[in-house]
């Protein structure tokens, strides 16, 4: 069965890699999708991807460049993907091309039966910090949150469009990927998980290892388990 499907990209400064990932992204939708939008969420880039993704538009109506005229973090660029999409699927995935579009296609057959689908990195090929970065962060997500993902933060996600809306998002930093998973899974919605293949990055710059950023990504994350976790038991 073929499903209408919204793709979205956040993407950060990401010129060298935007107009690679849109065309990646058309070649596997064209394949499994009986419609489709791809949106490219520009988190108030300082380079030419807007540009870029505009042009690319040009060619194929159903790209959609959206950009934030000031940066809004990493949060803020999915809640805009998530409030954008109006296809019955939304996947979403990183604008760096670490992760393979094609690889949808290992998520869609499970969505039939589970609300979401999330991906795991098999391989994760970052630097080490961010390695070591990412499995503290998942470990505090399971102690704070009760959440048991394998791979909370990993960039490659498939949802039916309905249960997104089901919920309220309100992180604007690393917290929000926590934050979906909880209330989607405290509503009762079942998810499954699959593997996927992870590759360096070739082109950009990451942040995610900046000390700067891990220290404000356990902040935000404390305040998601005082929201939830603490004021919202007492409610």
């Amino acid at each position: 069965m073929k499903h209408t499907i919204s793709f979205f990209y956040p993407m950060y400064n990401e010129e060298k890699n935007v107009k690679r990932a849109i065309e990646r992204a058309e070649k596997v939708l064209e394949e499994v999708a009986e419609d489709y939008e791809i949106i490219i969420v520009d988190d108030g880039s300082q380079d030419k991807t807007f540009e870029i993704a505009k042009k690319e538009a040009e060619r194929n109506p159903r790209i959609r460049p959206i950009k934030h005229e000031k940066n809004k973090g990493y949060g803020g660029a999915l809640q805009t993907g998530f409030k954008e999409s109006r296809m019955d699927l939304v996947f979403f995935t990183d604008g760096d091309n670490q992760f393979d579009p094609g690889e949808l296609k290992l998520l869609l057959p499970y969505i039939e039966e589970y609300d979401f689908v999330i991906g795991y990195r098999i391989d994760r090929k970052d630097p080490l910090l961010r390695k070591l970065f990412g499995k503290g962060w998942t470990i505090v997500t399971r102690i704070l949150l009760g959440v048991k993902v394998r791979d909370i933060d990993c960039a490659f996600k498939l949802f039916k469009r309905d249960i997104v809306k089901d919920i309220t998002i309100e992180s604007h930093g690393a917290a929000i990927n926590p934050e979906i998973m909880f209330k989607l899974i405290n509503k009762g919605y079942k998810f499954k998980e699959v593997g996927v293949h992870h590759f360096p990055r070739k082109e950009g710059k990451q942040t995610g290892a900046n000390i700067k950023v891990i220290f404000r990504a356990f902040k935000e994350i404390l305040k998601l388990w005082w929201r939830e976790r603490i004021i919202g038991r007492s409610r």
